[in-house]
């Protein structure tokens, strides 16, 4: 259930009989062909299509997240992990005072995999509360679909392309584009990765069939809504 369609007397009443919610955390950076917001768009469709079965509230998603090297690239947005942290962890204090304990935080983005650490770290620190993080994309069940499909799928490629995050433009490549040397990433700079990546896909293929993309998304939901319900 999205936040936004609940009152304070609706989170109250709820959790009376629950502590669960969800906490789903994107990024605005370039995606090829797709939308700025792919990783947001996916980390909260995947939030609210996995609680949606139990009604757990599923908080508001975060559009912004760590991309310094993509900051050639209009549009993109990039806070420093430091901020990322601190906005995640406000938000976890925020809802523990309310009575939430145990919060499943869904990521979509690979810069923002560091916040896994820290919240760690703080959970260590807050033993009566469970926090686990997921990235819902490499998930053992999703990855592997992924990967049989086509074993260099990567960034902005055809793992990301669903309708919801797919944009009403001129027809993309039918190629499959060869993976990315990832070392242009190391002591690098937003120009040099730009000029590195050109459209901004990592590789893969651009577009899959919607059975294809089916099969990922059900799959991706599935286990999403496991660490829902088990192992807390």
């Amino acid at each position: 259930m999205n936040l936004s369609s609940m009152s304070w007397k609706d989170a109250e009443e709820y959790l009376k009989s629950d502590d669960r919610c969800v906490l789903p955390i994107g990024c605005t950076e370039q995606h090829a062909y797709l939308s700025l917001l792919t990783d947001s768009i996916l980390a909260e469709k995947i939030s609210l299509d996995a609680a949606e079965p139990q009604g757990f509230p599923v908080l508001p998603v975060m559009n912004y997240g760590t991309t310094p090297l993509f900051m050639d690239y209009p549009g993109t947005v990039s806070l420093r992990i430091d901020t990322l942290w601190n906005v995640v962890k406000d938000i976890l204090e925020s809802v523990v005072h309310h009575g939430f304990k145990r919060i499943l935080i869904v990521n979509g983005h690979g810069g923002n995999m560091p916040i896994a650490d820290y919240v760690e770290k703080w959970n260590k620190d807050h033993p009566e509360v469970k926090v686990k993080f997921h990235n819902w994309w490499n998930a053992p069940e999703t990855i592997a679909i992924v990967k049989e499909i086509d074993p260099i799928a990567s960034h902005a490629s055809w793992m990301e392309n669903f309708e919801w995050t797919r944009l009403n433009k001129p027809d993309q490549p039918e190629t499959q584009k060869p993976l990315i040397d990832f070392s242009i990433f190391k002591n690098s700079t937003p120009e040099k990765v730009r000029q590195e990546l050109g459209d901004g896909s990592f590789g893969g293929f651009y577009q899959r069939s919607d059975e294809e993309m089916e099969k990922v998304w059900e799959t991706a939901v599935k286990e999403t809504r496991a660490l829902l319900n088990e192992n807390w």
